[in-house]
């Protein structure tokens, strides 16, 4: 249920990201809406700066949900495979053993 709302939440700044970014107004070349030539909409500083600002909100939040999300996927699905394979005992490695030498018996006479 969580995963599901910061997912959704996660799309929407994403999208609000992207739609912010092509309202700016673009230095060199003619990528960005009303950027380029003359003029546009967003031509004043104003509007300028508070895109910037706007931007680097989202940019934070955006990579905020991003490891939030990342958090929560491991948390819900628990150890992966290669986690598996990691814990999993090994086995121990062989070492030459030397032989002890017995004690000498001594012939018992009866």
């Amino acid at each position: 249920m969580f995963m599901t709302l910061l997912l959704v939440f996660h799309s929407i700044i994403a999208v609000a990201l992207v739609t912010v970014i092509l309202l700016q107004r673009s230095e060199g070349g003619a990528l960005g809406i009303g950027g380029g030539g003359g003029g546009g909409l967003m031509t004043a500083r104003g509007a300028a700066n508070l895109l910037t600002r706007t931007t680097a909100i989202l940019a934070a939040t955006f990579i905020g949900t991003s490891i939030a999300l990342a958090i929560v996927a491991k948390v819900e699905q628990g150890p992966s495979r290669v986690d598996k394979l990691l814990e999993a005992p090994v086995a121990p490695v062989a070492t030459p053993v030397t032989p002890v030498p017995a004690e000498p018996t001594v012939p018992v006479s009866d």
